[in-house]
């Protein structure tokens, strides 16, 4: 079975580095709001998010009848395929997994764009080779989750006339922009209310650390195809505190602030950290950061009760390959203290034993106090 990032129900975890939320977590006025909507768990939700696609539609600066609400971008991956029905996709790997899962529920013939380790798994021009009228549907993710690197504003102009010049829809996942430096130059949401080929997506997961309750968006001028997919979602699919909690949330710009702040500063200490232990990484534009390093190290993570992400069962990806979130000061360097420990310890990879060296075999392999 696949296994995501946050799976702190299967482990004993004393720090998850392995879901992609904001260092600051969930911002008070956010929980205020939730539990105030929890007190009105007595009356069935907005079916139409009005209020909250409102507050969407002025902060996006998008008209609100582009915008449909779900229980997360999962949600909103799901009911687009299910209302375009596509025959054959395209996706570019490695990526999120829900769009191939999606597209594989509907027996959809998926075709698959292998991003090179040698262009630090960059998408490239010729991927414009492969996109033909065979293609229904093409999902690309910006900035890529997991290496966190993005696509040119350029490169996707090019890739939605191509989709246009096909009848492709082109769905454009932005979960992670927000943490993007510059995102004007990159997003193509201004690009929605000229086109019907395009549908961006979005959520309040990752900025607003509020996976547990649930809620996504996306932003699409095809109101035909927006109809669908409220069609072929269930009624009440986003509840009431989520509802209330994503008004909220939209609100915090204070908070948005000091964390894109400290994400930069924390961000340039994992890096020199990581590069001091020599692994290699790989440049990530998001809340994250997408490295190489000795296979065994989830693993040996594992028994420090520190929880990473495997990215070894993701598409395109084999072991070795990992990705950490961007967390706070005291955090970030308990984690950097433990691998500093783990590398000095040899794999032996014949046998499965580990093999401490010398010069370090006094070294104790407990967790700092967390």
């Amino acid at each position: 079975m696949y296994q995501h990032g946050g799976d702190i129900y299967n482990h004993k975890i004393k720090l998850d580095f392995s879901s992609n939320v904001n260092l600051l977590g969930t911002p008070p006025g956010v929980i205020e709001a939730a539990c105030e909507g929890v007190t009105l768990s007595y009356r069935y939700p907005d079916t139409q998010c009005i209020k909250l696609r409102e507050a969407i539609s002025t902060a996006e600066q998008i008209p609100s009848e582009q915008i449909i609400c779900g229980n997360g971008a999962a949600d909103i991956i799901f009911s687009c395929v299910l209302s375009k029905k596509p025959q054959k996709a395209l996706i570019a790997i490695p990526t999120f997994h829900e769009y191939e899962q999606a597209l594989s529920m509907m027996d959809c013939e998926i075709s698959y764009y292998q991003t090179k380790e040698e262009t630090n798994f960059t998408l490239q021009e010729d991927f414009l080779e492969v996109i033909t009228e065979k293609v229904d549907i093409i999902f690309l993710c910006n900035p890529n989750n997991p290496t966190g690197n993005l696509i040119s504003r350029k490169l996707m102009e090019k890739i939605l006339f191509q989709c246009e010049k096909f009848d492709i829809l082109l769905v454009v996942d932005e979960c992670f922009m927000d943490f993007v430096q510059n995102p004007e130059d990159y997003t193509m949401k201004g690009l929605c209310n000229k086109s019907n080929h395009l549908f961006i997506l979005k959520a309040f997961t990752k900025l607003y650390a509020m996976p547990g309750l649930r809620l996504g968006y996306g932003i699409c001028n095809d109101k035909e195809l927006i109809h669908r997919m409220k069609q072929a979602s269930q009624p009440w699919n986003v509840s009431i505190p989520a509802q209330m909690a994503g008004i909220a949330a939209l609100k915090e710009k204070d908070y948005v602030k000091r964390s894109l702040e400290l994400l930069e500063v924390e961000r340039s200490y994992l890096i020199n950290e990581l590069t001091d232990l020599e692994f290699k990484i790989y440049e990530s534009m998001a809340n994250y950061i997408f490295f190489k390093a000795k296979k065994g190290l989830y693993e040996k993570c594992l028994e420090k009760g520190i929880l990473i992400r495997d990215c070894s069962n993701y598409q395109g990806l084999e072991e070795g390959y990992y990705r950490i979130v961007i967390k706070t000061q005291v955090e970030n360097k308990q984690l950097i203290e433990v691998l500093k420990e783990i590398i000095n310890v040899k794999i032996n990879y014949d046998t499965g034993n580990d093999v401490k060296c010398r010069e370090k075999s006094d070294r104790s392999w407990t967790l700092p106090n967390i």
